[in-house]
């Protein structure tokens, strides 16, 4: 479920589907990225299935992970066989020895809302320190045997805020993002007085496109800005 605090922040619990978090209204409004990736991941069933903490916890979307028949460095072998075999939908930034970009689409979205991470063992993990920085080719993430996450908090909203949530797909429907960005902004006069950007699909873990983001900051919010 979701448990709003008196100052407007918000902790989703780790069972909460995707579709409920989609399709509230409340969140919507205060984070409205959260909301609009939510909406726009997988399938209508699927989002009725997954919850929260399934999607940031999922295993490697990799067809020679998932090959029984074949071991790669998730499963324990001792290199990435996509590196130098059938690679088309692998990683398009290289961090580390494995080369299959990070499943998870709500990881980018929390990324891009600065969301912490409470496990049973642990609390107030960031979304970098639950997913690594992409060197460990030999695990999902950095949970520890056992450990589950428990919920996802974030903080109180900004008021003013816009977000949108785009990705690339290369079939129409029910396909994994080539890219996908969820971005926010709050623009005042004219200009953006706070900028956040995060990508999913383009390597082992969603990155923060920091130098983007700093371009942007305190510049006229238009379109000859956006492209420069």
């Amino acid at each position: 479920g979701m448990h709003w605090a008196a100052d407007g922040s918000l902790r989703i619990g780790a069972f909460t589907t995707i579709a409920a978090i989609a399709v509230d209204a409340r969140l919507a409004v205060a984070y409205p990225g959260v909301a609009a990736s939510a909406q726009g991941l997988a399938t209508p069933q699927i989002r009725h299935l997954a919850t929260l903490g399934g999607n940031l916890a999922q295993r490697s979307r990799c067809w020679y992970f998932r090959n029984p028949h074949i071991a790669c460095l998730i499963k324990g072998g001792s290199d990435c066989p996509a590196r130098s075999g059938n690679h088309l939908y692998s990683v398009a930034f290289d961090l580390g020895p494995c080369v299959a970009p990070h499943p998870s689409t709500m990881a980018a979205a929390l990324l891009a809302y600065d969301a912490k991470v409470t496990t049973d063992r642990r609390n107030s993990l960031t979304i970098s320190e639950l997913l690594g920085d992409g060197s460990n080719g030999s695990a999902d993430n950095a949970l520890q045997p056992g450990e589950m996450i428990k919920s996802v908090e974030l903080a109180s909203p900004l008021q003013g805020e816009r977000a949108l949530y785009k990705r690339a797909i290369s079939r129409t429907h029910a396909e994994w993002p080539l890219v996908e960005i969820c971005a926010r902004a709050v623009i005042k006069d004219g200009t953006f007085q706070f900028i956040r950007l995060a990508a999913g699909g383009i390597a082992p873990v969603p990155l923060r496109l920091a130098a983007a983001e700093a371009a942007l900051q305190g510049k006229q919010a238009s379109v000859a800005a956006i492209a420069v």
